[in-house]
């Protein structure tokens, strides 16, 4: 059964769609008609069986049959990843969006090559919120990433303290395998920071460090950034039975 998003839980019987992508996927590239029924979700992650019962230009209601509540969270992960070059953090949202994080962080780090001025990051964080929006909706995820604003390593570990088990992978000093560092507790908010081609600084891994961070090694190989954050969060998904 198809499925949208809405931001708001919802508390009646009626759902109106009025995003306009969402809106043309429904219409124009479905093209679902009156009667036929969708599931609806909201960012609690409970889900709406609903069937369409007005289609509009600007708007589509909905009437809900069912209802289903958000079961327990579970470990919540979040993925500060250093921005790559061209498209790649397009590619990235996207996959950990199917792979079930809930935040993710796009992060300046001194070695990354992309920047962009205050227009073109807005810009990009919009994209990159459809771009969630839709890989939760074709992976049938009831829930969609927080996406955060681009950010600065240095502001990511200054606000880092709410997460009671912090990671960075990185090539240099000692470290631990990852799987040594998951098995030492067993927390509710992870948070995992994801370097650039030629890693973090000596400057970034000591403050990391010093607040807290665990350095953790992914293996002798070499990863890109895309290979590196969909690496670690489905070996810490598989490790929590997440």
């Amino acid at each position: 059964m198809r499925r949208f998003y809405v931001a708001q839980e919802i508390a009646g019987d009626k759902v109106v769609i009025a995003d306009t992508g969402q809106l043309h996927h429904l219409k124009d590239v479905l093209r679902l008609k009156t009667d036929d029924e969708v599931i609806i979700f909201d960012s609690r992650g409970n889900e709406y069986r609903c069937s369409i019962t007005e289609l509009h230009k600007n708007q589509a209601v909905l009437t809900v049959k069912d209802r289903k509540r958000a079961g327990t969270r579970k470990t919540r992960l979040t993925v500060a990843c250093a921005i790559p070059k061209k498209a790649g953090m397009d590619d990235i949202i996207d996959s950990l969006t199917q792979l079930g994080v809930d935040g993710i962080i796009p992060m300046e780090t001194e070695r990354v090559i992309i920047r962009l001025d205050e227009a073109k990051k807005e810009a990009r964080l919009e994209r990159w919120r459809r771009i969630a929006q839709s890989a939760a909706r074709q992976s049938q995820r009831n829930t969609i990433p927080l996406i955060q604003p681009i950010t600065g390593i240095d502001s990511v570990i200054a606000h880092s303290h709410d997460f009671d088990l912090r990671l960075i992978p990185t090539l240099s000093g000692d470290k631990k395998h990852i799987r040594e560092a998951l098995g030492e507790s067993r927390p509710d908010n992870i948070l995992v920071l994801i370097g650039p081609e030629g890693d973090f600084t000596p400057r970034e891994i000591e403050l990391a460090t010093s607040a807290g961070f665990i350095p953790v090694s992914l293996g002798d190989s070499v990863l890109r950034v895309s290979t590196a954050a969909i690496a670690v969060v489905s070996y810490i998904k598989l490790s929590l039975n997440g």
